[in-house]
């Protein structure tokens, strides 16, 4: 048992402390489509989350934390890869009919689908790394990387693309709606053959459809309140119950002390109060509705609870796991292990985190820039967004203006007043910190604040 932790401290410079630490089972809890704000955790003033608010009580809580894409599937494969989209090939849900995708389709002999999928198998998942380890691993809810083997998976739900109705989850999207059965069938079988377990946890919720149960449904429904924010909140009531499911099972079944727990969302959600649609600077957005979320980490006795103040992002939780499992991942991350700083023996010295946004379909799976909607950058307080023109057609709500956003997100969190014009020369020095992380070449990029709104042509094929 110490060999492979004393690889894994070598692999990712841990300290010796953990060489005697049991090898823990891993659990992420992935919310789908929630904004930031709505937890009682985070203060919220009606929606009910008990049972995240216990789990944020016992965890080390990134409030500032964020995701570096705001829509389903970039995101859970970022988290699953700890590469960004711009890396993994994978910006979008989905190949659009382009003259470039069948140019690529005709050279390689596959289907597009295809071809987008098989990039978890250039880069590698969660699953495939635990499962050197000894680890049996669960797939249930969202994946959209085909079958949940495909991924690693040793046990999963999903049957995936290119079996019929092999989308985003399938089979697994049951989970949490209609009961947690296959989950801890799945725990038990890995507690009866003494195996740590990893598992992925991504209900189909509070996603739509926002269909409640009448009993959740019933504490929220009131004068004044619009019935689809209503069915949202009674949305986020259900999930919050699936997790506390989820949690007593691990207490009940003896675990919960060997396993650490992460929280994460895949993107924002803000509730359209006269449709069922959300709002623009939400779901798809790199706007704190969109990229925002809190992560939660909980280990018994290793972590150290209470709130964290430092920027967090999920591609945080790829090596952090890593690094407690003793895992060896085939890539360097982008992100960080924070196992030392949640241990409470460093700093999280990082101000700096970077994200990005595409088209929810993608132009060129393998050109990413033909898809680019957004780069942005937060550093300590200060947010800049850079906006381009990828793929304007197919954009829900197309950028009809093209000029730096600068926004202090210690003043103004939700991001009401633009400051690029007051302020250029911190525009300018975020700029060059995004061309460092991330250049674009192929993309105009409109570095300037100018008096009237900058407009760029649509992209063509």
């Amino acid at each position: 048992m110490k060999e492979w932790i004393l690889m894994g401290v070598a692999a990712v410079g841990l300290s010796s402390s953990l060489v005697e630490a049991k090898q823990p089972n891993v659990v992420i809890i992935l919310s789908d489509d929630q904004s930031w704000t709505d937890y009682g955790f985070m203060g919220h003033p009606e929606i009910k989350t008990p049972h995240l608010d216990q789990l944020a009580k016992e965890s080390a809580v990134f409030s500032r934390g964020y995701v570096p894409t705001a829509l389903c599937r970039p995101a859970l494969t970022s988290i699953a890869t700890g590469l960004y989209s711009h890396q993994t090939l994978i910006t979008g849900n989905d190949p659009a009919k382009t003259a470039a995708n069948a140019k690529h389709v005709e050279e390689a002999g596959k289907t597009a689908k295809e071809l987008l999928i098989s990039n978890i198998d250039r880069h590698g998942a969660l699953p495939m790394w635990l499962a050197d380890e000894g680890y049996l691993s669960f797939q249930s809810g969202k994946w959209w990387e085909g079958n949940f083997k495909r991924g690693g998976f040793t046990h999963g739900m999903t049957r995936g693309y290119p079996q019929k109705g092999g989308r985003h989850g399938d089979d697994g999207l049951d989970i949490g709606r209609k009961g947690m059965k296959p989950v801890f069938d799945f725990i038990d079988l890995a507690v009866k053959e003494e195996k740590p377990f990893f598992l992925w946890y991504a209900p189909f919720l509070p996603h739509t459809p926002h269909n409640p149960p009448e009993r959740l449904f019933s504490k929220y429904r009131r004068e004044g309140l619009p019935m689809t924010v209503a069915r949202y909140y009674a949305m986020c009531d259900w999930f919050d119950e699936t997790c506390g499911e989820l949690l007593d099972g691990l207490d009940e079944k003896g675990v919960s002390k060997d396993t650490l727990v992460i929280y994460v969302t895949d993107n924002g959600w803000i509730q359209m109060p006269n449709n069922g649609s959300y709002a623009i600077r939400s779901k798809r957005s790199p706007n704190e509705g969109g990229t925002r979320t809190p992560i939660m980490f909980r280990w018994p006795g290793v972590i150290e609870p209470g709130e964290r103040k430092e920027l967090c992002t999920s591609l945080d939780i790829a090596p952090t796991i890593v690094a407690a499992t003793g895992a060896k991942a085939p890539h360097d991350f982008p992100g960080l292990n924070l196992l030392p700083t949640l241990k409470g023996e460093a700093p999280l010295e990082r101000k700096t985190i970077y994200g990005e946004s595409f088209a929810h379909d993608i132009a060129d799976i393998m050109k990413p820039e033909a898809s680019l909607m957004y780069r942005w950058v937060i550093d300590d307080h200060l947010k800049l967004l850079l906006t381009y023109d990828g793929r304007q057609g197919q954009i829900k709500y197309p950028p009809t203006d093209f000029r730096p956003q600068l926004y202090d997100l210690v003043a103004d969190p939700h991001e009401n007043k633009n400051l690029a014009a007051e302020r250029p020369d911190e525009v300018a020095r975020l700029v060059k910190k995004l061309e460092a992380w991330y250049p674009v070449k192929e993309r105009e990029t409109v570095t300037t604040w100018s008096d009237e709104p900058v407009v760029l042509e649509p992209v063509k094929d």
